[in-house]
């Protein structure tokens, strides 16, 4: 038990620390998540080492913490002095309630909660004290600025009534608590208690639990449950399971003290001997357990309730023994677990194959050939029947093989989630323990929660791009790759890991035409280190793979699987040629060369053409797919040429050098022709010639013939003549229409007269126009209003081809450059007036400009303003304009005009100077759609206003603080004036006779005088007022006199209607204005409110009074005159304390000096009352089948009717009774009556009734219908 901690001298106590949940739970209950049971945490002990407390954040050698306090406390003072000031001056305006509701709850919270920072002693408060303080403080300030009122009155009344009860006047003149008449205890008193004596017994395992030890749970606590007994010693037979001994604990008295001791901290323990207790034995061994005797304080043998045997096994376990982790797919895994316990088992693991988890059930797991009658009984029982044998109880051994097929590559995990012995023992292995598994275990540790198998691919392999059909062929020397491609059993060739190739090989010379391989061929063993890895080959012949192997698994040779290796000879070239002659001078221009090839197809020939007194020269390639070709030849300069053969290469060697003596010597006279040189597509602008630059050759000098084509017509030109050189310029006329032209050489003539057909053209395109800008419209025109803090983006419309150069003139003849890059661009002005464009040229051409669209007019729109209709009716000082006075609540308004494009906002603030007290400004907008707005003046509230306009926006812009000047209007509102009774509320007596010194109502005015009143006169039964009214009433109090003519007999109700002052100001007060009465009354009267008159003690008499209030009521009680005074109210009420007789004689009231007299006469009866057992509590205890004696004794007036109950016995003298068992009622004509009763509990009257009365006890259910004390007059 936690000891209660000892207060520290200047410090608070420490908190102590919180019970562990754990020793609140069963403390010997076996948990079943066990892989381990944790012991009892020890309980913590308080630290009694002083804590060093904050230092005030103003150190106590500066300030000391009582003047600290201090200063606070009277900052405080002064903050609820201000408070009460701004109450006393609040006006009547719910928007300077709500602003100072605001400012106090801010700056109370500021105080409040800024406090605590100080750490100023004896004033840090929790959060929960300072927000509750808070809560208090901003109730107060609601109900002081909202001026709700405090019931000071009724809440005493309520504590009082709280703490004392209600008090009522009773008969004889003094305050006594109903709930002491109602409800006296001394009418029933007295209980008999019968009580029948316990048979004992003991019992072991109740709840019928099943238990294991293990090496983490090494005991286990045996429930032994007593009853209505006290044993002082015990004996349990203890049977091993494995050899069948038996042995017997004994349990001393001592050793039963401390299991009392033990099961004490429990909350099911129970002091009462009369209450069952369940106490615990500890056992360390496996074994069958039997309670066999129990002995009480008496040295009797407690009866013994042996439901079944205890029986505590081995706790089960499960393991997997070890395996080769990696596997192959398609194999068969050879995962197995091992569970020992007791049989039938039951085992539940989960398996995941990559990240597919399954759970798995396994259940009845046994030996061959296995009794057990746990595979009879009922499992949830978890004990066995009566029986000595525990052959069938030991722990065995089974081995549960899970093969399956591994179908899928990856990692496939078997994790033990919990096993389940034949008694319901039940261990689960969490996350947490497969995780430490993991930790702990590289190797088999004996305890393996989970196995896990790395399934890897088969790995295949085929030959890709070889053949025996079509084999590879490698150049003598050289090696190549076997093209082996990889794969496997799934998606694409095994990664980490290493390929194992097995392949065998026969030499070209060898391989036979059936067979292909030779008799004995050579194999070899290879291994890759990746799938991109390849073996490496060079000797020509036969290579066929044969197997394959990962690292890990054996893999399938698809097919095709061989390839032939060939060494191809070595390519040849032979050479024959034949000149080329020209038709019309007979001399050579070129050569055919016929190529014979031996070798690889295909072939390519690398040459060159030296010409004789050139130092530079090209080397050619031609490419010959077949075994023969043909070279032709033709120089297009004449000169000495020597054609060279450099080297030849085909689809297995590569460059390979020729014979020197491959090469042709031939002198060339070249026919004549030219060809452009220059580029063979011009743009020209219209109205523009081309030139062409061409190139020339042969013997010169030279004619050249040309044409130009266009819109499908021929011209020819002038030939070109005399041209000596190699190169020429080829001019064009001047081109006037735009579009497309061709220009093409037609024919050339040589200088030895030989004349040749030309095919060479080249193309002119002409702009079909010159380029020319204009500038585009904005909403069909040329001119645009904008505003003048804003750019424009005047559109430009442009013909040609972009970039464009555009020059233009401001509106101040300022020259700007603009390059446009699209046809319909756009150009950024800031500056209002005339933009004119000047220029204009695109990429190619100069262009011109439209007169039509080269000016652009840019003006400004003007800028909001405002102003204030009939400004001559105002006094003006500056911006600041003063409005003539007006009356609190009358309507006035001002007229606002503007100028600009609508819509217009305006924005002012309204700030007010009341008369007392302060008003926050108020931000407020007008938003107007016309010209002219009506700004609504607020005369809600006396004082000075002031309105001033300080923003101001339209359509067009927004508010500009430079081109705006602000304006204020001033204005004067006078509060009305009002008029109240000094007295409202109070009733006025008058007499149905004049009299004199008659009341006068007084009234209490406001404002500046003199006033003129209205009264209203409504009298009680009518439905039209009368008006009465007082004029020129010079003085702020006035007593009202009502003629006698105008009073009616009965009630009259005085209002105020109007008054009105001498500023011109009125006020018409409504109908919740507070009002006084008027009262006319007659002689009073008394009645009973009720028609008996015979009552019991506790009853009210009431009586209904007639008149007007106070009153005065004579009557006598037992024959003495007594006299009630009644303050309120037209009821007469008096408790009836004690029996006797109560009789009014007169009444008096305050209207009038008349008394009445009268002679009600009411008598009052006594309450009944019953003793059980002499009024006292007795005790019986009995036996089963014995009676005992109830007397019951009566007082009142007979015949007597009594309702008793019986319930269930609690604690020895305890106050709260049972549950109800029985109730019943019997009828006694005598002063008393005894019954005879034989069944135990607890026997009380609940109600008593005689001739006159009746009582029932507080809190008895429905006894004939009602809870009260009356039920009747006989």
């Amino acid at each position: 038990m936690e000891r209660t901690p000892r207060p520290r001298t200047g410090a608070w106590p420490n908190t102590p620390q919180p019970r562990d949940p754990l020793r609140q739970s069963h403390p010997f209950k076996r948990q079943s998540p066990a892989s381990q049971q944790k012991a009892l945490p020890q309980i913590p002990t308080l630290s009694t080492a002083p804590t060093t407390p904050s230092e005030p954040l103003i150190p106590t050698h500066i300030i000391d913490a009582p003047t600290q306090r201090l200063y606070a406390t009277a900052f405080w003072v002064a903050l609820c002095t201000w408070r009460i000031y701004d109450y006393l001056g609040l006006q009547e305006s719910e928007e300077q309630s709500l602003w100072l509701f605001m400012k106090w709850v801010a700056m109370d919270g500021v105080f409040l909660f800024a406090l605590p920072g100080l750490r100023i002693p004896w004033l840090e408060w929790t959060s929960a004290t300072m927000t509750l303080i808070f809560l208090v403080h901003a109730i107060a300030d609601a109900m002081l600025m909202f001026r709700i009122p405090i019931p000071i009155m009724a809440g005493f009344a309520a504590l009082w009534r709280g703490l004392w009860g209600a008090y009522e006047t009773a008969v004889n003149e003094h305050n006594v608590n109903p709930e002491s008449v109602l409800f006296n205890d001394s009418l029933i008193l007295g209980r008999q208690v019968i009580h029948i004596l316990p048979e004992g017994s003991a019992i072991m395992n109740p709840e019928r639990e099943a238990f294991c030890i293990d090496q983490t749970r090494t005991e286990v606590k045996l429930p032994i449950t007593i009853n209505a007994t006290e044993p002082i010693g015990m004996e349990i037979v203890h049977v091993d399971l494995e050899t069948q001994a038996n042995s017997t604990l004994s349990i001393s008295k001592s050793q039963l003290k401390h299991m009392h001791k033990e099961a004490s901290r429990l909350l099911t323990y129970s002091d009462d001997p009369d209450k069952p207790k369940t106490l615990y034995y500890t056992v360390k061994k496996p074994g069958l357990y039997l309670l066999s005797k129990v002995v009480d304080a008496s040295n009797l043998e407690v009866s013994r309730k042996n439901l079944a045997h205890t029986v505590v096994v081995p706790c089960p376990r499960v393991d997997f023994p070890p395996i080769q982790q990696d596997t192959c797919r398609g194999d068969v895994s050879n995962v197995q677990f091992e569970v020992i316990g007791t049989p039938p088992m039951k085992v539940k693991y989960r398996k995941r194959i990559n990240k597919d988890t399954q759970q798995t059930t396994f259940e009845n797991i046994q030996p061959e050939d296995f009794l057990s009658p746990l595979l009879k009984a009922d499992h949830n029982s978890l004990v066995v029947p009566r029986r000595m044998d525990t052959e069938w109880a030991r722990a065995r051994k089974v081995t549960v093989p899970l093969s399956e097929g591994l179908t899928v590559a990856g990692e496939w995990m078997y994790a033990i989630d919990e096993i389940i012995d034949g008694f319901g023992n039940k261990v689960t292995y969490s996350n947490r323990d497969q995780a430490e598994q993991e930790k702990k275990n590289a190797k088999y540790t004996g305890h393996n929660l989970h196995q896990v198998l790395h399934v890897h691919e088969r790995p295949s392999v085929e030959l890709a791009g070889c053949t025996p059909q079509r084999p590879m062929k490698v150049a003598k020397g050289r090696s190549a790759s076997l093209p082996v491609k990889y794969g496997s059993t799934g998606r694409g060739p095994v990664k980490n890991t290493s390929y194992h190739l097995e392949y065998i090989f026969s030499p070209q010379r060898d391989m036979t035409t059936s067979e292909g391989h030779s008799a004995s061929p050579q194999t070899k063993k290879v291994s890759m280190d990746s799938f991109h890895q390849q073996p490496q080959i060079s000797e020509p012949g036969l290579y066929t793979l044969t197997g394959v192997s990962s690292d890990f698994c054996s893999g399938d040779v698809l097919e095709p699987a061989s390839c032939l290796l060939q060494n191809p000879p070595e390519p040849e070239l032979k050479i024959s040629h034949q000149n080329i002659t020209d038709q019309c001078a007979g001399r050579a221009i070129g050569l055919v060369v016929d190529l014979d090839l031996t070798g690889t197809p295909p072939f390519e020939v690398s040459y060159k053409m030296v010409r004789t007194g050139d130092r530079h020269h090209k080397m050619e390639v031609e490419t010959i797919n077949g075994l023969r070709g043909q070279l032709q030849l033709t120089p297009r300069e004449a000169g000495q040429y020597t054609y060279e053969f450099d080297s030849i290469s085909d689809a297995v060697y590569h460059n390979q050098k020729l014979p020197k003596s491959l090469k042709i010597e031939q002198t060339v006279n070249p026919s004549a022709s030219a060809t452009f040189v220059s580029e063979r597509k011009q743009t020209v602008c219209i109205d523009q010639a081309a030139s062409f630059q061409i190139q020339l050759s042969g013997e010169g000098p030279f004619k050249v013939d040309y044409e130009i084509v266009h819109n499908g017509k021929r011209k020819a030109q002038p030939p070109l003549e005399n041209v000596a050189g190699n190169t020429v310029e080829l001019p064009t006329p001047v081109l006037r229409d735009g579009g497309e032209y061709t220009v093409s050489l037609v024919s050339i003539t040589d200088g030895l007269g030989c004349k040749e057909f030309l095919k060479d053209e080249a193309k002119i395109s002409v702009r079909h126009q010159k380029p020319k800008v204009g500038f585009g419209l904005i909403e069909g025109r040329r001119t645009i209003n904008v505003r003048d803090d804003t750019q424009v983006s005047l559109p430009m419309r442009l013909t040609g081809e972009g970039p464009w150069t555009v020059s233009y003139i401001d509106a101040e003849g300022q020259q700007h450059t603009a390059h446009p890059r699209l046809p319909n661009d756009h150009v950024q002005v800031a500056k209002s007036g005339m933009y004119e464009l000047t220029e204009v040229s695109d990429s190619l051409c100069p262009g011109i400009v439209d007169d039509a669209a080269k000016g652009f007019q840019v003006d400004h729109i003007p800028r909001p303003d405002l102003r204030i209709a009939n400004e001559e009716e105002y006094k003006i000082k500056g911006s600041d304009l003063y409005r003539s006075e007006v009356c609190e609540g009358d309507e006035d308004a001002v007229d606002v005009l503007f100028g600009g494009a609508p819509p217009w906002t305006v924005s002012y603030i309204e700030s007010v100077k009341p008369l007392h007290g302060a008003v926050a400004p108020k931000n407020k907008d007008i938003r107007a759609a016309v010209n002219r707005a009506s700004l609504r003046m607020d005369t809600s509230m006396a004082g000075t206003h002031e309105y001033k306009f300080v923003k101001l926006r339209d359509h067009n812009y927004d508010h500009s603080p430079r081109h705006f000047t602000p304006k204020t209007i001033h204005q004067t509102v006078h509060s009305r004036p009002s008029a109240a009774f000094t007295s409202p509320g109070k009733t006025y007596s008058f007499c149905s006779v004049e009299s004199e010194g008659e009341e006068v109502i007084p009234v209490t005015l406001h404002g500046q005088p003199p006033f003129a009143l209205e009264v209203e006169i409504k009298h009680q039964g009518t439905v039209k007022p009368e008006l009465i009214s007082w004029n020129d009433i010079a003085s702020h109090s006035h007593n009202i006199r009502i003629p006698h003519s105008r009073l009616h007999l009965g009630k009259s109700s005085i209002s105020l209607r109007r008054v009105s002052d001498a500023r011109g100001c009125s006020r018409s007060l409504d109908s919740t204005t507070p009002r006084v009465q008027i009262s006319v009354h007659d002689a009073p009267t008394v009645t009973s409110l009720e028609e008996r008159s015979d009552y019991c003690v506790g009853d009210r008499l009431n009586f209904a009074l007639s008149g007007v209030a106070p009153f005065t009521v004579l009557y006598n009680w037992n024959g003495q005159a007594r006299k009630a005074a009644v303050a309120s109210g037209n009821t007469f009420r008096r408790l009836a304390e004690k029996p006797g007789e109560f009789v009014i004689t007169g009444l008096q009231d305050s209207a009038s000096t008349c008394k009445s007299s009268t002679n009600i006469t009411k008598h009052i009866h006594g309450m009944p009352s019953v003793r059980v057992s002499k009024g006292k509590d007795s005790y019986i205890d009995i036996h089963e089948g014995g009676q005992a004696e109830i007397l019951f004794e009566f007082g009142g007036t007979p015949p007597f009717e009594f309702t008793y109950t019986r319930s269930a016995n609690t604690e020895k003298h305890g106050k709260k009774a049972g549950q109800l068992l029985d109730m019943r009622s019997e009828v006694s004509d005598e002063y008393a009556m005894r019954i005879w009763a034989s069944e135990e509990g607890t026997y009380e009257v609940v109600s008593i009734k005689d001739a006159h009365c009746s009582y029932a006890k507080p809190g008895v259910p429905d006894v004939k219908g009602s809870k009260r004390k009356k039920l009747g007059y006989y």
